[in-house]
């Protein structure tokens, strides 16, 4: 078969290691005669599994004793309303740093629960965009919580510190950034992310959330999306997405095989640096981010003559390199560059971006 490497931001590539294992299991898991979508997540069986891929999970983050962590459905857009659900009234202040596509819609979907305040957001400087922290003192200390997302999707802008927040609970949607470096779990009130890039296949929800913010919920919340319900359900409380769950437990095994997220970090700013060093070494293609801004999963760049783009997704698909076209919010390319992509599938795109340039220049 071809050799083909997918820059898709999401539903994106999985390690190829747990797509063979997946594959082996299909049929006849666990030499049951059926496949792990087809048995109850009631049974013994998948209740190992489950179990077993939180102690995986908390682990690989050194998640403390005191926060919960859920497996849930309904992506990161249903995170945009169950973290107002839960931790705010309709009476309450929720703040929100903007830095791209996927924080501005977390601010439109608090506002229909609480009174959303932007406190910050993406600026330009010389051309390049880039994300001013916010002040302490800009920081109402009266609020429900601040949300962020450390990285952008859509907008390939990310920043590695967290805001000064006080006595605010810190909210972060890590959607298309988690499990690529090490975090102090301890420093937030919740984490939440979609599993389509990092974690597993689309359809998974996870929420790992501190205990003294589970309870909060209002009488409206619904019980899905209720953390004190579902976190006493262990995530069970509904029927869970269990092939997805299956898939994100083989992943975190895998991770852990890799030598953790600390391992994946340097793997992870490894590639980055091969692909952000191609595009500023050329006047035919440009980022757009500030340097310090510059996100390591997402890599979003334009070639200097967009009648090129065309010509390029074709080439590149061609050369076995899928998925590079950008959002269509941005435009241009976009190179998604998760765990599950190796450094020889970076190196594969670099060497057809010099390629490209030298001839069509």
């Amino acid at each position: 078969m071809k050799q083909v490497f997918n820059f898709s931001a999401g539903p994106a590539m999985l390690p190829a290691a747990v797509m063979a294992k997946a594959q082996q299991e299909f049929i006849n898991w666990r030499d049951s005669g059926c496949s792990v979508m087809e048995v109850s997540h009631r049974g013994a069986d998948f209740i190992e599994i489950a179990a077993q891929a939180e102690q995986d999970l908390r682990d690989l983050l050194k998640v403390p004793d005191n926060y919960k962590v859920l497996f849930l459905q309904g992506g990161g857009r249903g995170q945009f309303a169950a973290v107002p659900l839960n931790l705010s009234t309709s009476d309450d202040t929720s703040l929100h740093l903007v830095s791209g596509s996927w924080s501005s819609g977390a601010v439109d979907e608090a506002n229909k629960y609480n009174n959303a305040k932007i406190i910050g957001q993406v600026v330009e400087h010389n051309g390049f965009q880039t994300v001013p922290k916010p002040a302490l003192s800009d920081i109402d200390q009266s609020a429900a919580y601040l949300h962020f997302c450390p990285n952008e999707t859509v907008d390939g802008i990310a920043f590695d510190w967290l805001p000064e927040a006080g006595n605010v609970p810190l909210v972060a949607d890590m959607s298309s950034n988690i499990l690529s470096k090490p975090i102090d779990v301890s420093k937030y009130g919740v984490i939440y992310a979609g599993a389509q890039k990092n974690i597993g296949p689309s359809g998974l929800s996870l929420v790992i959330v501190r205990d003294d913010l589970i309870g909060k919920a209002r009488q409206s919340t619904p019980s899905i999306f209720d953390y004190a319900l579902m976190a006493s359900k262990d995530s069970m409380y509904n029927t869970p997405p269990t092939f997805s769950w299956y898939l994100a437990g083989l992943v975190f095994q895998w991770l852990k095989e890799q030598g953790g997220v600390e391992a994946m970090a340097s793997i992870n700013q490894h590639k980055a640096d091969l692909l952000y060093s191609a595009i500023d070494d050329s006047s035919f293609y440009r980022n757009n981010v500030h340097p310090d801004n510059r996100s390591i999963m997402n890599v979003p760049f334009h070639l200097a003559d967009p009648a090129l783009d065309k010509v390029f997704l074709e080439k590149s698909k061609e050369a076995g390199l899928m998925a590079l076209k950008g959002h269509r919010s941005v435009g241009g390319m976009r190179a998604s560059i998760y765990n599950a992509m190796p450094v020889e599938g970076v190196e594969a795109l670099v060497k057809f971006m010099r390629e490209f340039e030298e001839h069509y220049a």
